[in-house]
């Protein structure tokens, strides 16, 4: 069985490093799938998650907010601003952030708050939408 080694590290750790049949993460465009001896591509990502079929068939997720994404024949490399092993996920955290990016939105006081009080929520939101993920793949 052909597998691709997979690295998902953030600027505080290296959240995975393993071997893989499959992963499935959120690219620009839309979501992606890289199989062993997938073409060489560079990518942005956005928040959300990123699943990891191992070798036994078991899956990893990590949830990601936004990266870069390299792609080599036998090598995936996720480069993540943030990433939190989907074990780890705080819902009361995620809950709270989107909260008071909902209060930011509402009371801005330029353009450049509501779009940074945007950012916020969709990370928010991504990760709500992974714990959910994550909790129905259980």
């Amino acid at each position: 069985m052909a597998t691709i080694h997979v690295d998902v590290v953030s600027a505080e750790s290296s959240i995975y490093s393993g071997e893989a049949k499959f992963i499935a993460l959120p690219g620009e465009s839309g979501e992606l799938g890289v199989l062993p001896g997938h073409t060489p591509l560079i990518t942005r990502i956005r928040p959300g998650s990123v699943r990891i079929e191992k070798p036994d068939g078991s899956e990893e997720f990590v949830f990601v907010a936004g990266g870069i994404l390299e792609v080599q024949p036998h090598s995936v490399t996720v480069l993540a601003d943030t990433a939190i092993r989907g074990a780890d996920l705080d819902e009361a955290k995620a809950n709270e952030a989107k909260r008071i990016a909902e209060d930011l939105m509402a009371t801005r006081s330029s353009d450049i708050e509501f779009a940074h009080a945007q950012a916020e929520f969709a990370v928010a939101a991504a990760q709500l939408a992974a714990i959910a993920r994550f909790r129905r793949k259980k």
